[in-house]
């Protein structure tokens, strides 16, 4: 049966809050300036919602020309990218890529907004290609996050109090697979795109981040935890590459090629 897409969603800054948008452009790396900018340690180590739950409350917004940020309390970052500034060697989890630093104005922001130094950089395109063939930019290994709209309508009939979609930070959400289809789908067309879905996504510490307060909790990993555990990970939504890359727009159909 065909489903539909209901959301498409970029973070154009690692670990900040997402942009909801009503159509955009697929690319061989996932939505386009889908984790292009990155905050590091002086050390080179990328910074996330793991560490920074508060990061979620940066609100980033990105054009292709101009990097806006909001956050509480102080004026909003506007930054222009630069090309020609020192390339460093960082990291995302286990992966060696590179990311051009973006200066002291922009360092000198985050590190006053999130209390502790940091920097921020935007990816170069030097990464090793992920498990599936995927080559994201600072995502963690895989370009894109499918997860089903009936996948959290599941869940929320578990918990006490329901939780939102961005919970889970996908780039794709789409209606009509049924509670957790997309685990069991190996291709699919959206659009006049095709993506594959490669590897079910480990779930960890951010989904607990309520992406409006930055405030932790115990849900929903402790419910996930009694139904959807699988070789000790928790497991919620597949990680997808893009096949045929095209444009994207909700209300997109969705058809099943393949089947796991």
């Amino acid at each position: 049966m065909p489903g539909t897409l209901t959301e498409l969603n970029v973070y154009p800054l690692k670990s900040g809050r997402g942009t909801s948008l009503a159509e955009a452009e697929l690319t061989s790396r996932g939505l386009r300036h889908d984790r292009e900018f990155m905050l590091i340690t002086p050390e080179g180590r990328f910074l996330s919602q793991r560490q920074i739950a508060p990061m979620a409350l940066l609100r980033p917004s990105y054009d292709g020309t101009v990097l806006t940020v909001d956050a509480p309390g102080t004026a909003p970052l506007v930054h222009k990218p630069v090309d020609d500034g020192p390339v460093l060697d960082v990291t995302v989890h286990r992966d060696d890529c590179q990311g051009i630093d973006q200066g002291d104005q922009a360092a000198a922001w985050f590190s006053s907004v999130l209390g502790r130094d940091c920097r921020l950089v935007r990816f170069t395109g030097r990464r090793v290609p992920a498990e599936g063939g995927g080559e994201p930019m600072f995502a963690d290994r895989f370009p894109l996050l499918l997860i089903s709209a009936e996948s959290l309508a599941d869940l929320n009939g578990r918990l006490d109090e329901p939780l939102p979609m961005n919970r889970f930070r996908p780039t794709l959400v789409v209606e009509g697979l049924g509670a957790f289809g997309e685990d069991s789908v190996r291709l699919l067309r959206i659009g006049g795109t095709v993506i594959e879905l490669v590897k079910a996504c480990t779930r960890c510490l951010i989904t607990t981040t309520d992406q409006e307060t930055g405030e932790r909790g115990r849900e929903p990993l402790r419910t996930l935890a009694s139904y959807r555990t699988v070789d000790q990970g928790i497991r919620f939504g597949q990680n997808g590459v893009p096949r045929t890359p095209g444009p994207l727009a909700l209300g997109d159909p969705v058809d099943i090629l393949e089947a796991k």
